[in-house]
């Protein structure tokens, strides 16, 4: 049973036809792509905006028409996954290394749904490494900035060993922090810090979350406050 497909078909039941969608990226937000692919070949009509090159090359593999983004103020909704969610909502995303991307596209989206699967929902965050996007200007400088909120940073390297290198041209760093106490607090500290660009705590962004589980139901979980 694929807990991501059920639950990424799961939210695409609430696109509706003439949506302006943003399309996620990463292993879950892949098989919401591929399915709203086939409603637009049944007759959908939507357009997308992509948070990746990734996410782009998809959907237009599947027909799914993209908008520029100087055409739209609004989205009515993106669908996107985390790798990491609790009972609030709050997400740990950036895996995927699209988290600025992601979160512009969530910040001007009327909701946004999460995807994913039970093994990555969590009590409380900070089993998966926190990505954070920095310019690579001075990089040492922000990087020791980051060790001195008491995490182990590790710039990220691509599949050849090379530094990764985001669509936006600056790295990503790996920031073990262990539990996260307060998930509010530490993107206030991360935010002071000059050369980080993006962080992926996503607070307060995520509407709504579709679970897969093991034995094909998926539960939805709404963000409360």
């Amino acid at each position: 049973m694929n807990k991501k497909k059920n639950a990424a078909e799961k939210a695409v039941q609430y696109v509706r036809d003439g949506m302006k969608i943003g399309l996620g990226t990463g292993s879950t937000a892949y098989f919401a792509i591929v399915r709203i692919g086939e409603l637009v070949k049944e007759g959908l009509r939507v357009q997308a905006v992509a948070t990746s090159t990734a996410s782009e090359r998809l959907a237009v593999q599947h027909e799914i028409p993209l908008i520029p983004f100087h055409q739209i103020d609004r989205l009515d909704l993106t669908i996107d996954g985390a790798d990491e969610l609790d009972s609030q909502l709050r997400l740990i995303k950036g895996g995927g290394g699209a988290l600025l991307r992601e979160k512009i596209t969530a910040f001007h989206s009327d909701q946004l749904l999460i995807v994913a699967d039970e093994s990555k929902v969590v009590d409380r965050l900070g089993n998966f490494p926190l990505p954070v996007e920095i310019v690579p200007f001075a990089s040492e400088w922000t990087l020791s900035a980051l060790e001195q909120l008491g995490c182990k940073v590790q710039l990220r390297k691509s599949e050849s060993n090379n530094l990764y290198i985001s669509d936006n041209g600056n790295y990503i760093v790996d920031c073990n922090f262990g539990i996260i106490n307060s998930p509010e607090q530490l993107q206030k500290q991360l935010k002071e810090i000059p050369g980080v660009v993006e962080h992926g705590l996503f607070i307060g962004m995520a509407d709504r979350a579709f679970i897969g589980h093991e034995d094909g139901s998926v539960v939805v979980i709404d963000r409360t406050t």
